[in-house]
């Protein structure tokens, strides 16, 4: 038996007014506003119960990492009613391409050429209008040139531009931006590497506007290094091994 559905609203209803707190403190911190940012709250491993509280509070931007659970979860939202955009955060096999092309709005974690073609195959057929895209940049020193699948995710700092090239090059995709999740010894560094990488590749892209940064622990960092968009889900929705 689940939680009671007020009592679980009214929890949720909490740490979002806290969440939104944190935020507009840190833009005030950064000389920014509140409006810059977008709260996307990842909801992996939670049920699609607390994706229709977060729609009913307001929220509206919701992140997975693994397709299998996204995509059943994104038709029980729909089936219920509740209007979301949805964002893919996590790795990426090619395999699932196809899938995740069919619900997700912005995929965060484009890292090689290999997933950008085949994602642009996947959208050309399932869409009808472009997939936009994140290149996901690795930020841990001596990161290797492209995504080594058997460690963090993401191109380094100076592959970007290669990358950004092939993806703008393709109809069936949009560039939108880049993601980087910080290390955990010196995320306001890294976040300030982020920036760089960002401002140059907004220099051949200039629609690529979009800095996904920040997780629940360094979103205050991350706000501070310029993130438009932060990806929250402890802060939001509890620790997940409570939730069973």
């Amino acid at each position: 038996m689940g939680p009671d559905p007020e009592v679980r609203r009214s929890e949720i209803a909490a740490n979002l007014a806290a969440v939104r707190e944190r935020i507009a403190a840190a833009c005030a911190a950064a000389g920014r506003t509140p409006d810059e940012i977008t709260l996307v709250a990842v909801t992996k491993t939670y049920p699609a119960s607390d994706v229709v509280h977060l729609a009913a509070l307001g929220v509206r931007e919701v992140g997975e990492n693994r397709d299998q659970e996204a995509a059943a979860k994104a038709a029980e939202v729909r089936a219920a009613g509740a209007d979301v955009h949805w964002h893919f955060v996590g790795q990426l096999q090619r395999n699932k391409a196809r899938s995740v092309a069919s619900y997700a709005d912005l995929v965060h974690s484009v890292d090689r050429p290999a997933l950008a073609a085949a994602l642009a195959e996947a959208a050309a057929k399932v869409r009808d209008r472009p997939l936009d895209v994140l290149i996901q940049v690795n930020l841990d020193p001596g990161a290797p040139e492209l995504s080594d699948p058997l460690h963090r995710g993401g191109v380094s700092p100076a592959s970007v531009a290669a990358l950004a090239e092939l993806i703008g090059k393709d109809e069936a995709l949009r560039l939108r931006g880049v993601m980087a999740v910080a290390p955990v010894d010196d995320a306001g560094a890294a976040f300030a590497r982020l920036a760089l990488v960002a401002t140059g590749l907004r220099a051949d892209h200039p629609n690529a506007t979009v800095v996904s940064a920040g997780m629940s622990g360094d979103l205050e960092e991350a706000i501070a290094h310029g993130a438009t968009h932060v990806r929250v889900g402890t802060a939001l929705l509890g620790k997940r091994a409570l939730l069973g």
